[in-house]
């Protein structure tokens, strides 16, 4: 009986190749000039859901029609022309194919985050006539930089806020101050500063406790972020006393936005703690300006308007003469 012959060895290789090419947990997709797949493997099966048989020979673009053909196309091309491989992280594009994710301990995501490689292939005269583009499933990195990214900006949130009343704090409100004092001094933009707080404060801590002023503290911030703008920088500057930096505002346009709050205020009840109550709010106004020499002067200017209003009777907003 004659033997089988053995396969040559350079088959077996050849064999081996593939069968590391498909298995391999990457996806591996080769593709012509004309952007038809030539090449599909296990891991692009499985994660998109087209067997081979439907994919190969076929257009990239039309497999993928959610796949920008401009960006691709660019990318594509310079590998084409300057034989050099090129590269895209998560960061920069969240995925180069929108595939579902199923891995249990990393759940919170919607879809495969994706690291991509976009290589040439040199045939045997040194011609690029295809390229490999190469599929990292990087999931697990990218959820948990991003759980780490947004713990450190609630970190940091809570390190400039007031934990009263939502504000920001004074350390960060007068950083913000000192920052818009120098943008006045470069550019000479209108700024204006409102310095306000509660009257009578102790007597309401006084006679229905702390819990209730609390609420009152509480009452005036929630005014001040409903009638601020997205621009304007407002803080709790200590105790009942907070400061507003209006950006882009002189004088006059911040009394009337201070009028406003005055307003609105003295129409407020609070309830807490089984009692009702109302109370009114002094303002202070001082548009920066010239003579100013620092952002200390300014919250004196401010102070010292705020100190008028409650010499004349309290309740109503005075705007510094200097």
């Amino acid at each position: 009986m004659a033997k089988r012959a053995n396969p040559p060895e350079n088959m077996k290789d050849i064999h081996w190749h593939m069968d590391i090419l498909h298995n391999i947990d990457v996806g591996l997709i080769v593709l012509n000039e004309r952007y038809e797949i030539e090449m599909w493997n296990n891991f692009m099966q499985n994660h998109s859901g087209k067997p081979p048989e439907s994919v190969l020979g076929a257009n990239l673009f039309s497999v993928f029609p959610e796949l920008s053909e401009e960006w691709f196309c660019h990318k594509a091309q310079t590998v084409f022309v300057l034989h050099n491989a090129t590269f895209t992280t998560w960061e920069q594009r969240p995925y180069l194919f929108r595939f579902p994710h199923y891995r249990p301990i990393t759940g919170t995501a919607d879809y495969m985050y994706q690291n991509s490689t976009i290589f040439p292939l040199v045939n045997t005269k040194g011609e690029v006539d295809h390229i490999c583009v190469i599929i990292y499933d990087v999931t697990d990195t990218a959820v948990n930089k991003i759980a780490q990214q947004h713990a450190n900006k609630q970190l940091q949130n809570l390190s400039r806020t007031d934990h009263l009343t939502s504000l920001f704090n004074r350390g960060y409100w007068e950083l913000r101050l000192i920052q818009e004092f120098k943008r006045y001094d470069r550019y000479e933009s209108p700024s204006s500063l409102i310095m306000l707080d509660i009257d009578h404060f102790k007597k309401i801590n006084d006679n229905y406790g702390h819990t209730v002023g609390d609420e009152a503290i509480r009452c005036v911030s929630r005014v001040i972020k409903e009638q601020v703008r997205d621009l304007d920088i407002a803080g709790r500057y200590g105790g009942e006393e907070f400061g507003i930096i209006l950006t882009s505002t002189n004088g006059d346009g911040a009394c009337v936005i201070a009028e406003r709050l005055r307003s609105i205020i003295e129409k407020q009840t609070v309830y807490a703690e089984g009692h009702e109550i109302h109370f009114t709010i002094s303002l202070g106004v001082a548009e920066l300006n010239d003579h100013m020499h620092d952002h200390r002067q300014w919250i004196e200017k401010a102070d010292h308007a705020l100190y008028k209003s409650k010499e004349s009777g309290r309740n109503r907003c005075t705007l510094s003469a200097d």
